[in-house]
C-alpha cells in the first residue's frame, strides 16, 4: 500500500536519494526544500514539491497546510534538510565572537530547528500507527568538525529524537537517527574538498570508499519498513567503520 512520505532537503543529495527510494515502491512523495527550482528538476516520478524555508514558522506553517490539503497523513518523515552554511552569506565582522555568535546560530537554524519545526508542525498528522521519523545526524556528533558547531547542532537532535521516541510510541510510531560518515555526491562541502582531505577520510573506513547517498537512503528506507517496526530511539551509523557504535 502506498504511503505519503515527506522529506526535507529533499532536491539534493541524500534526500533526493532517498525520495527516489521510496518513489520506486509507488509511495507518494514530498520534497520540501528552499530552492524551488532544484526541487523541479529533482526528477523523482510522481513527487510533490514544496519550496519553504523550514527555519521559519511561516515557511513550516505553509508546509503544514499543503500536507492538510494534497496529503492528510503523513508516513514517513525525513529530515535531511541542513548542512554546515556553505551556501549561506558569510557573516560581515571580523569580531572572533560575531563570528562565534554567527556560526552557532546559523547551524543550528540549519540543522536542529529546522527539524524541530517541521515535526512539531506535522507531528499530529503522523500515521498511528506505523508512522516513522527519520532524522539525517553525522559522524561529527561523535567526533566533533573543529569548530564545534555544526557537530553540535547535529548532536542535538539525538535527544530530541529519544524524547519523541517517548511521546510517540504509545501511537505506534517510531523515531530514529541515521549518522552519515563521509558521503560524496552531496553539496555539503560546498565544492572545497580537497584530495588530501578526501583520501584522509576514505583511509579511515574499513571499506576504503566514500559513502554514498544510496547508502543513506537505502538505511533510512529499512528503517521505514514494517521489519523496523520495534527499532525506535536509536542512532544508527553508516560510515564504514570510521567510527565505531557507541
Amino acid at each position: 500500500m502506498a504511503r505519503n512520505v515527506v522529506i526535507s532537503g529533499g532536491g539534493t543529495g541524500i534526500g533526493l536519494a532517498t525520495a527516489r527510494a521510496f518513489a520506486a515502491d509507488g509511495d507518494q512523495v514530498l520534497l520540501l526544500g528552499r530552492r524551488a527550482e532544484v526541487l523541479e528538476k529533482a526528477g523523482v516520478p510522481g513527487a510533490l514539491t514544496y519550496a519553504a524555508d523550514l527555519s521559519q514558522v511561516d515557511g513550516v506553517r505553509g508546509v503544514e497546510r499543503f500536507v492538510a490539503a494534497e496529503l492528510g497523513t503523513v508516513d514517513v518523515l525525513v529530515h535531511s534538510a541542513g548542512g554546515a552554511g556553505h551556501l549561506e552569506p558569510k557573516v560581515g565582522s571580523d569580531d572572533p565572537l560575531v563570528v562565534t555568535a554567527y556560526n552557532w546560530t546559523l547551524n543550528f537554524r540549519l540543522n536542529t530547528l529546522t527539524a524541530a519545526l517541521l515535526t512539531e508542525a506535522l507531528g499530529k498528522r503522523l500515521a498511528s500507527p506505523g508512522g516513522r521519523v527519520l532524522f539525517l545526524s553525522s559522524i561529527a556528533a561523535y567526533r566533533g568538525t573543529g569548530s564545534g558547531a555544526y557537530a553540535a547542532s547535529k548532536a542535538a537532535l539525538h535527544p530530541y529524537a529519544f524524547d519523541l521516541a517517548r511521546q510517540f510510541g504509545p501511537r505506534g510510531i517510531t523515531v530514529n537517527v541515521v549518522a552519515p560518515g563521509y558521503v560524496e555526491d552531496t553539496e555539503f562541502f560546498g565544492g572545497a574538498m580537497d584530495e588530501a582531505r578526501r583520501e584522509r577520510l576514505i583511509a579511515e573506513t574499513s571499506t576504503g570508499r566514500a559513502g554514498t547517498p544510496g547508502d543513506i537512503a537505502e538505511t533510512l528506507h529499512w528503517l521505514a519498513s514494517p521489519a523496523a517496526g520495534h527499532i525506535t530511539a536509536q542512532v544508527i551509523q553508516v560510515n564504514g567503520g570510521a567510527e565505531r557504535g557507541h
